[in-house]
């Protein structure tokens, strides 16, 4: 298994909706306790992404901090990216884990007990659980499962778990109670913020 800390994990938003902008928001964040990030884009091209994350990557690895790439496995494999994130509507786990080799991270979402049933641990290292709470940065984003929901699902997953969707200080501060979870995943919380690194600060 490839190991990473995902005790607070960003999800870059669209660079419009990142108030001080993508590089500046990361840097930003990281300076607040972010410990992992993943690029996310579902409106820019391949050659935006590219154009886009390298900026971002070139800092990440200046620090010592994770890149993953959400569903863009091309991208990930031509910047050597640390790892992927991909739905269960992407790519197959076994085609992005034989793309990306052995030695990077491969993280999943998970919504479901079927889905959770059905994880190869000998493909994946991390599973992306949520949304725990209605979310606006994803448009095609499953029904809610709440807090209760979301750690009954946790409890039975085979590897180290990260909550995602909706979260601010006071559902972060409920989804860390659980004791369940990995990490947790924020997008807008941090990436809308004037202060991300404040914003980083009340989440770790």
């Amino acid at each position: 298994m490839n190991t990473a800390n995902y005790h607070l994990y960003l999800v870059t938003d669209e660079i419009e909706r990142c108030k001080l902008g993508l590089v500046e928001t990361v840097k930003r964040a990281v300076e607040g306790g972010v410990t992992i990030v993943q690029y996310r884009s579902e409106k820019l091209s391949h050659e935006q992404q590219k154009e886009q994350v390298l900026p971002l990557q070139s800092y990440l690895r200046s620090v010592g901090v994770p890149l993953i790439i959400n569903d863009n496995v091309q991208l990930a494999v031509e910047i050597d990216a640390d790892g992927i994130h991909i739905g269960q509507q992407d790519m197959p786990v076994p085609q992005a884990r034989a793309l990306i080799g052995p030695h990077k991270i491969l993280g999943l979402t998970v919504t479901t007990p079927e889905e959770m049933a059905a994880v190869d641990v000998s493909q994946v290292d991390y599973l992306g659980c949520g949304p725990v709470f209605p979310t606006i940065t994803k448009d095609d984003a499953p029904p809610a499962m709440g807090i209760e929901g979301w750690a009954e699902l946790a409890r039975t997953s085979p590897l180290p778990v990260v909550a995602i969707g909706g979260l601010n200080r006071e559902r972060t501060a409920a989804i860390r109670a659980t004791g369940l979870a990995a990490g947790v995943a924020v997008v807008s919380y941090i990436c809308a913020s004037d202060n991300p690194t404040q914003a980083a600060q009340e989440l770790t």
